[in-house]
Order: structure tokens, then sequence, then C-alpha cells
């Protein structure tokens, strides 16, 4: 396994402290020509190959992230900074979405028999086809978890992967395409260009069959005027601005613990990780108190041990988008509890958990997305305010609910404008329900990962209807009238007999 590419050396270094990673070379056009071109090629064998002999590549490849376990999680690590519990979760993530995957895409992908025009006269099947060639653009947040659950659906459905991975985090993409090569993968229909996304992402787009997009709302925007001027398929997980809802029968302890994993998991770099809370006035107190005390307990550090609880944010760009929404909001009257200051002791990107309250809704942070360790917590009178406040957003990509009631908690989480919620979890209990369709409403998103529409997306849909004896027009010597009156009766029985 090995990168294929001519153009300039990239260099990768470490969040943790600035150190050497290692370099790889990034694409030119002509490497990118040469990589959808082998695509191609072995995509069409592919696509001959049973789903259920795919299949037995991708629950090998599960086996073999489980044997990797500890390299998987250095490299995650080196490469991103984030702790090692929140990489854990992402070969966990990656085993049991390749588990699902392995044990459905079969089923999912074969012939369906449909109703037909008419009834016995019509015989009608359903067909899925491969798109073809699926670019993959992955980000840098979770870049094992999304470049595995991108690239194992559209190679189940019989396509080929051409990926361009963050530029902070190839080595970890590699490590996907080196474990499915090893599973059984053919040589050649999973290729990797790395490279600046400005250069590499239109020259991938001009040339694959359909795109799946990780990233900002905004370069979501551009990408897909991008695919509609070529009129191919895109799908497509944005930003977001997640609420939690703590109701009034919610216990404040554990929806404090819930809250710090929720808000802090990643270091907040995580699209379905909460940066709103709402709290009603009856548990107001009481959990803010344990929430704060909770916060201020997390060990911030770099490292590989189990120990830490918090790691680093990935880039310089993203301490100063968390520096800059802390400040502004405290500028404009909001109240630091936790947190509130970056940490150049203890590495050159750390920023501590942070808690903030009496937020003005004119501060960057009560609107925009922070991806980072940040937090703004608010006191609501009843569900009805929660549920307006949580809504009031031009994202929604996921939701949390609190409450001892299940009936009470589903009831709120059903007026929640957003593709996921959870009730009593932050994200994690609808993300990992992989059977189920994961992905953003409003700016939030297009289409969904996970379950059927996860993989069909991948698809081309094909009708093929066989007419027995006669087609659908007058029998010879019918007139055209006689055909409408006796069509029309039959419709009449039809509808009676539910067909």
């Amino acid at each position: 396994m090995k990168v294929s590419c001519h153009g300039d050396p990239l260099e990768v270094r470490s969040p943790f402290d600035g150190t050497l990673v290692g370099t790889i070379p990034t694409a030119t056009e002509r490497d990118m020509d040469a990589a959808v071109h082998s695509a191609q090629s072995a995509q069409r064998a592919w696509a001959r190959i049973a789903p259920r002999e795919r299949a037995r590549i991708i629950a090998r490849f599960a086996r073999l992230v489980l044997d990797e376990e500890a390299r998987i999680l250095n490299i995650i690590q080196q490469e991103s900074g984030k702790n090692r519990l929140s990489a854990f979760e992402e070969v966990m993530d990656v085993v049991r979405l390749s588990a699902y995957y392995a044990s459905h895409a079969p089923s999912l992908l074969r012939k369906r028999r449909r109703g037909g025009a008419i009834p016995v006269l019509t015989r009608t099947l359903e067909l899925r086809h491969p798109k073809g060639v699926v670019g993959v653009i992955s980000p840098w947040n979770y870049p094992f978890t999304l470049a595995a659950s991108d690239a194992i659906p559209a190679l189940l459905a019989g396509n080929a992967v051409v990926m361009k991975p963050d530029s902070q985090t190839p080595f970890t993409a590699m490590m996907v395409l080196e474990l499915l090569e090893r599973a059984g993968l053919p040589e050649g229909l999973f290729q990797l260009v790395p490279g600046a996304g400005s250069f590499i992402g239109p020259l991938l787009i001009d040339r694959v069959d359909f795109l799946m997009f990780t990233g900002s709302t905004a370069t979501g925007r551009t990408i897909a005027q991008q695919c509609a001027k070529r009129l191919i398929g895109y799908s497509a997980e944005l930003g977001g601005k997640n609420p939690m809802l703590m109701l009034a029968d919610a216990d404040p302890e554990k929806a404090a613990r819930g809250a710090v994993k929720a808000c802090f998991s990643n270091t907040g770099q995580l699209c379905i990780s909460i940066e709103r809370i709402y709290v009603n006035e009856a548990v107001y107190d009481s959990f803010l108190r344990e929430f704060t005390a909770a916060t201020r307990a997390q060990r911030i550090g770099p490292g590989y041990d189990w120990t830490i609880d918090v790691g680093s944010l990935v880039s310089a760009k993203q301490l100063e988008t968390v520096s800059n929404h802390v400040e502004d909001a405290v500028a404009k009257g909001a109240t630091v509890l936790a947190g509130g200051r970056p940490r150049p002791d203890v590495g050159p990107l750390f920023y501590e958990p942070t808690i903030l309250t009496n937020v003005p809704d004119h501060a960057i942070v009560a609107r925009e997305e922070t991806f980072g360790p940040v937090v703004a917590v608010y006191k609501v009178w009843d569900d009805d305010e929660a549920i307006q406040k949580a809504n009031d957003t031009d994202y929604g990509l996921n939701a949390s609910v609190w409450s001892t009631s299940a009936g009470h908690a589903r009831r709120v989480a059903e007026q929640l404008e957003a593709g996921t919620v959870n009730i009593n979890d932050g994200y994690a209990a609808a993300w990992a329900s992989h059977a189920s369709p994961m992905g953003g409403w409003k700016l939030s998103g297009v289409g969904r990962r996970h379950g059927a529409e996860g993989l069909l997306k991948y698809t081309e849909s094909q009708t093929v209807a066989r007419q027995l004896i006669h087609p659908v027009a007058p029998l010879p010597g019918m007139t055209n009238e006689d055909y409408g009156t006796f069509m029309s009766r039959a419709l009449k029985i039809m509808d009676r007999l539910g067909f």
C-alpha cells in the first residue's frame, strides 16, 4: 500500500508539541487523473463480485482494526492531538459500523420485486447499481471514523473510492487503506490523493460520479455548487450548534456527568458535540454546581495514556477561533464559570474546558459554531421555552434531552429540529445506532450516513418491468373508448382488492 503522488511533500506535525509526524507527497492534476483511472478500472471488476463476498472483506477489516488497535490509536493521537479515550471511540465506532454493513449490505442490495403496472401481467424488479467512482473529502477531527464510515458503504455498494484526507491527518487515512487491502480489497479500488482542499477538491469533483463531504457549512455550499454543475450526487455532514435540554425532572448529577462528555470529548472538536445547554430553573442551580465542579476536574494534557480527559486543539487556527469566541462573549457581558483561557504551559494548542453563563444573544458564541471546548448555559422556565430556544438556529445536526421520565423526554425530543436526538446521552447513543440514519436538518447537511440510506445513496436504482401476454395498450381491434371503459372497470376492481 502506498500513495502514488508526485507533488510537493506535505509535512504533518503533531498538535501536542509541533514535532514532525512524517511527510507525504501531495497529488498533482496528473496524479488525480491516474488515481481516478485506476479506480475506474478496478471498479468494473469489483462491481461483478457478489455483495456477500465484498462483505467478507469488510468483516476481515473489522477484525484487523481490533488487532491493530494500539497502533491505530497512536497514529490518530499523533496527528489530531486528541486524548486516548476519544481516539478509542473511533476504533470502537469503525468496528461496529463495519459489522453492521457487512451483515446487512447483501440484503439491502439484493433485487426486490415490486408491484407491477397490471397485477399478474406485469413483473417488476428494483435493482441497485453502483455509482462508479465515489469521491470522499474527509476531515481531521475524526480521521479514522469518518474515512472508514464513508468508504465502507461506498465500497460495499460496488463502487471505487478516491479520498482526499485532511492535510493534518493523512496517515490515519492511510491506515484505513492499509487495513482494507490487507483484508482483501483489490489494489487500486481505494485511492488517496493528499493535498490542499482548494486545489484537490475541484479536481476530484470534476472526475468522480458522486461526492461525500464532511466539513463546514460554508465549504459545503461551495462544493454543492460544483457538484450541481456536473449534475452528480452529493451528500454532506456540515456544521452544528447543538443544544442540550435539562428538563425539570432531570437528575442534575447524572446530567452534569453526561454534559462533560457531550461538550468536551475530542476537545469539543466534534460536529455533534453540545455547545448550548438550556436548563429548567427547577434544577438550574444544582446542575450548574455539579457541571462546574466536574468540568474543573478534567485532566488536560498531551500524551498516550488513558488518564487524560482533554487533549489538544488541532491547530493554531482552532485555538484562535476558540479564544476569540470566549473573549467576545466576556466583552459583551458573559461570565466564565470554568476555564476561559489557553494553556501554553501544557502545550502550544491547549485550551481549558470552558463554561459560560449570561451570554447575550449577539455574542458570536451564541450563534456560530465554536468547534472547541466551550459551552454556554442558559436558564429556562419550561419545556416550551427550552424547545423554542433550541430550535432558534440555522443548524439542525444533533440534540440531547435529559429527564428521568422516558415519555416526557421523548415528547420533547420529537419537537426538536435536529437529525439526531439523544435521550440521557450527549451524542454517542444516536451516532452509534448504525442501523438508523444520521444527518443534519437545515444548514447542517444533505443526505444521511448510516442505515439503509447511508448505503443506498451510493447506488443508482433501476426498475426493470416485464410485461406478459400484451403491452399496456388496447388489444387488437379494440377502440380507444372501449379500452378506456375496460380499464376504468379494472381500476375499480384493483382498488377494491388493494392492488
